[in-house]
């Protein structure tokens, strides 16, 4: 499988029609998802979705014109042709998982699903055919839910700061500052991963940044939402607990060696 550019042409392929079925499934999603919500009387989530769901749709249909390059750099059998495929299935996984919630919280089928399935074969797919190990990959792969989750924790505050206009000027100001933090921590996470698979020396640090960025922003919004709202265990915690373990283990001797020597492999 390593090294098979036919299979990465194949593969390209199916990301282009991956990203014009998710260019569909977005837009006929869209208004649909908006209203469910809004006759449940969640104004708050109504706004949430109309705003992430825009941005989801530019970031994953983008994503199928990074895959009509992936797949003439296979064609010509560039070395760079893996790691773009790469860069586009990290979009699309993202692109195809977090529609899901709020489909699913409106009654409505989770359609994207098929997108974030899809994208998941081709991200291991395009890391089978570079042969990256598998320890690089399970670190990849880690990092990859702290960057699904860390976006997520950046599209609560977007209901949360209509909700509480007006009724908590705190944390309707917490709210307003920090969405942006959740989703540059996201980024960030995902740059992780690039320099990661790049062999990057300044991954470590990258790691570190995009895991104090979820932390900052993912710890009061959980805990307070925790303590004193849902009175349970917090679905905006997962995010900074796994950024947390991750920058543990990021900081450890033994992890800093491991990347060393994987910069030194030959591609």
């Amino acid at each position: 499988m390593k090294n098979n550019t036919k299979l990465g042409a194949a593969l390209a392929v199916l990301g282009i029609l991956t990203a014009l079925l998710f260019f569909y499934l977005i837009a006929v999603q869209y208004n649909p998802i908006i209203d469910a919500h809004a006759i449940a009387g969640r104004t708050d989530e109504a706004t949430s979705v109309s705003i992430t769901f825009a941005v989801l749709g530019w970031i994953g249909i983008t994503a199928g014109a990074i895959w009509a390059a992936v797949f003439y750099g296979f064609l010509h059998k560039e070395k760079w042709a893996w790691f773009w495929g790469t860069v586009a299935a990290t979009i699309q996984l993202l692109a195809g998982f977090f529609p899901m919630i709020p489909a699913m919280d409106g009654d409505l089928p989770p359609s994207t699903m098929a997108v974030f399935i899809i994208a998941a074969i081709l991200w291991f797919g395009m890391l089978l055919i570079h042969g990256v190990k598998k320890n690089i990959i399970l670190l990849a792969f880690i990092a990859g839910l702290a960057y699904v989750l860390t976006f997520i924790d950046g599209v609560a505050p977007i209901s949360k700061y209509v909700s509480s206009k007006g009724v908590d000027p705190l944390w309707n100001g917490v709210y307003a500052i920090s969405q942006q933090v959740s989703w540059w921590g996201a980024a960030a996470w995902a740059i992780f991963i690039f320099a990661l698979l790049k062999k990057k020396s300044w991954a470590i640090p990258m790691g570190i940044f995009a895991g104090a960025m979820s932390m900052i922003a993912g710890y009061p919004m959980g805990i307070n939402n925790a303590f004193f709202e849902v009175h349970r265990f917090s679905m905006f915690l997962p995010a900074p607990l796994i950024s947390t373990a991750l920058v543990i283990y990021l900081v450890l001797p033994g992890t800093r060696k491991m990347l060393e020597t994987w910069n030194k492999t030959e591609s």
